[in-house]
């Protein structure tokens, strides 16, 4: 990377200004591309500490620096103490046949080292459909796992199923009442019961395979009966829910084994045995505050059966002991509260600070024409995320839940979804990808034809180009801050930048002839050809770790000029 290479020479120069441990090299990327492609203040952040002006620090650096091994044309001092750095042109065309010769690795790196981590999301009970608070973490879960494996960790996608405890039996009870309805026995429907029409579907369906068996019959066998089958029934839904959503998972963690295992049994006596627990009031209680919780927690309450506290900690102990020592946690920010006191109870155990991570997003609203879009029959009072996604497209109902920051609540317009316009980012994006492939029909050439090699880059002289070619040179960067702050929002910005960029570059050719990819002179035009790749490639390759299509043809694309 750019940046890479110019903080390693700034490292050198001020080594030998004898500063050893400056810390992280600050590089920022000016508003104004006037002002150069990186300005860093360094020198106003050593001031203090050498005594000096910054500004005399800034000329001194700029002075020393090897503008080759830094991969700069020019350094000036600006302001207080800034300096501002331009990259060199043959480093836009060594990029530009990087780009190309990396091809679908373009953006990849090691820097996880091939170290797992866990990443848990969606975690949804298996008591009905999913929702679109469901759909938005998934998304979300998604893309953060496959920004990770780009920036080279192994990365393990994990779904907790809470099929133990008093959701699960409400949606057993439910059931119950469903089918003795259907069988005609005037029976009461729980008032806690879960009301949509798919409890009806379940219930009709065990009529159909069971008959009238437990006609009548409240015994606890009937019960765990109907819960079986309807957990089995709704997991397998949201299973084929998130298939067709693209979204695929390593392992299915049940609750419930770490009962039938022993687990919780195990953390309860290992966490006996620290010193940190206590009885109060017959319950068993952890000293939680002991680690920065607002208030003790319960384990085990006065009847024995543990809180959901206890389970979570037995979870998180098993995941450090799979060898999962970093955990990302993909979760509805009403999780917020659970945060610390998991992290307090992992703490008990000898785990660290801070595990596991948590992404925490807030819910979504959908509107259309204006209007909220309130619920479904079937769910019975929320969107499902496969009403959506049918209506809206996979491509696009991913990208708009990945396009703003988690922790913003975020408004799905179906009307701006549905339009093909580039007022829609997901269309505007897609559709400048089809442009660079209508391109390469029109020149009579397919891309993988295209080599860096066959062309002269030094041709690609405007200054629209040369900050095309800048901007695509960014795409490693962006992978890499996207990846370590779990933000896939930022490659959605980014590739938004790219391509209003390139639709600018594009209709420069429509209006003046000599800035065409096609009709132009054949050194010109292949030099235009690898610019064109190179941007198919950084469209498609973060569009990939979105999870969506990189189409090569769309409805508009062929009548343009």
């Amino acid at each position: 990377m750019a940046a890479d290479k110019l903080r390693q020479e700034i490292v050198r120069v001020l080594q030998g200004m004898g500063v050893d441990d400056a810390g992280t090299i600050g590089l920022d990327r000016p508003r104004n591309p006037e002002h150069g492609d990186f300005a860093s203040n360094v020198a106003m952040t050593l001031s203090k500490r050498l005594g000096r002006p910054p500004r005399q620090i800034a000329e001194e650096i700029v002075q020393r620096i090897d503008r080759g091994a830094a991969g700069v044309s020019d350094a000036e001092v600006a302001g207080p103490g800034f300096i501002n750095f331009r990259l060199v042109q043959d480093y836009l065309h060594q990029g530009l046949a990087e780009i190309l010769g990396r091809d679908a690795g373009y953006g990849r790196s090691e820097a996880g080292q091939g170290q797992p981590v866990n990443i848990e999301f969606v975690s949804a009970n298996p008591t009905g459909p999913l929702h679109i608070g469901h759909g938005r973490q998934a998304a979300l879960g998604d893309a953060v796992a496959e920004l990770m494996a780009w920036s080279g960790w192994k990365v393990h996608r994990e779904f907790y199923y809470n099929d133990a405890g008093e959701q699960i039996m409400r949606l057993a009870r439910s059931v119950w009442a469903r089918y003795q309805q259907e069988l005609g026995n005037d029976v009461p429907f729980p008032e806690d019961g879960y009301h949509g029409d798919y409890v009806r579907e379940i219930a009709r369906e065990i009529v159909a395979e069971h008959g009238d068996r437990f006609r009548g019959d409240e015994g606890d066998e009937a019960v765990d009966a109907m819960r079986q089958f309807a957990v089995a029934r709704l997991r397998a839904e949201q299973n084929r829910d998130l298939d067709d959503f693209r979204v695929r998972f390593d392992e299915f963690f049940l609750e419930s084994s770490l009962y039938t295992s022993g687990q919780v049994e195990e953390t309860i006596r290992r966490l006996r045995e620290t010193g940190l627990t206590y009885e109060h009031e017959g319950a068993l209680w952890l000293r939680t505050t002991e680690f920065g919780d607002d208030k003790d927690r319960v384990m085990v309450k006065g009847t024995g059966h543990p809180t959901y506290f206890l389970p979570d900690v037995a979870y998180h102990l098993s995941k450090w002991e799979r060898g999962y020592h970093r955990a990302i946690n993909v979760q509805g920010a009403d999780h917020h509260g659970t945060v610390a006191r998991v992290r307090a109870g992992v703490q008990a155990l000898g785990l660290p600070a801070g595990y596991p991570e948590y992404v925490l997003h807030q819910m979504v609203l959908v509107m259309r024409g204006g209007q909220e879009v309130k619920f479904s029959k079937r769910a019975g009072g929320y969107v499902t995320l496969r009403d959506l996604f049918e209506e809206a497209g996979v491509d696009v109902t991913r990208y708009f839940f990945l396009m703003r920051r988690p922790e913003s609540q975020l408004t799905f317009d179906l009307d701006l979804a549905l339009e093909q316009s580039d007022r829609n980012p997901v269309y505007k994006v897609q559709y400048a990808h089809a442009r660079m492939s209508s391109i390469f029909r029109r020149a009579g050439v397919t891309a993988a034809e295209i080599r860096a090699g066959d062309a002269d880059l030094a041709l690609l002289a405007s200054p629209a180009e040369s900050e095309l070619v800048k901007l695509l040179l960014r795409f490693p960067e962006e992978v890499a801050s996207s990846a370590e702050g779990h933000a896939p929002h930022g490659i959605c910005a980014y590739l938004e930048e790219v391509a209003g960029a390139v639709n600018s570059w594009y209709h420069a050719g429509n209006l003046d002839p000599q800035l065409r990819v096609v009709g132009v002179p054949e050194e010109l035009s292949r030099a235009r050809l690898v610019l064109s790749r190179a941007v198919q490639i950084v469209l498609r390759n973060g569009l990939t770790t979105l999870g969506i299509s990189a189409p090569e043809r769309m409805d508009r694309e062929e009548s343009d000029t």
